[in-house]
């Protein structure tokens, strides 16, 4: 079987139908960012999750044409910014490509010098272990060199939308 046929969808599933069911999952929302000599760089993801325990490894999804992900993979590690819900703007303003996306949004340096979004809930400085070809995406599984967290509630992403706990 080739790549092509393997990840074509069965004729009673479409794309937009596919969107629309697994939207249902509500998924916590992250802005992933790196610093290299062009200076930092940053994107909003929500296919993030925990992967292992030992070793403290984390999992993400990037798009395939996704322009950052090639910079950040050539830095060798990045950091996942865990947004709280004040930061839908954030968010937002990082899932735009081509813009300067720290123009207006306060960051400082973690322990590896990556870039950390002021009043993110919590930061997960890593380094990619494994890329794979999933689909459309790039499926990333990197290991956890450094961490931390602040108190504050969750921006989450649900039914295509940005809502907090409470909406």
């Amino acid at each position: 079987m080739d790549d092509q046929s393997k990840w074509s969808l069965p004729s009673n599933l479409d794309t937009a139908h596919f969107r629309e069911v697994l939207g249902h999952f509500a998924t916590g929302v992250t802005v992933i960012t790196s610093i290299d000599d062009k200076g930092p760089m940053g994107l909003t993801c929500q296919a993030f999750m925990s992967l292992s325990l030992r070793p403290q490894l984390v999992a993400m999804a990037i798009s395939i044409e996704s322009t950052t992900w090639p910079r950040m993979q050539a830095v060798g590690r990045f950091c996942v910014n865990v947004m709280n819900e004040n930061q839908e703007s954030i968010c937002r303003a990082f899932s735009i490509s081509g813009q300067n996306k720290f123009e207006k949004v306060g960051w400082t340096s973690g322990e590896c010098g990556l870039p950390l979004l002021i009043d993110s809930l919590a930061w997960i400085e890593c380094r990619p272990q494994q890329v794979y070809e999933g689909g459309d995406h790039h499926l990333i599984i990197a290991e956890v060199e450094s961490m931390g967290t602040k108190s504050g509630s969750p921006l989450v992403f649900y039914r295509g939308g940005y809502r907090t706990l409470e909406s």
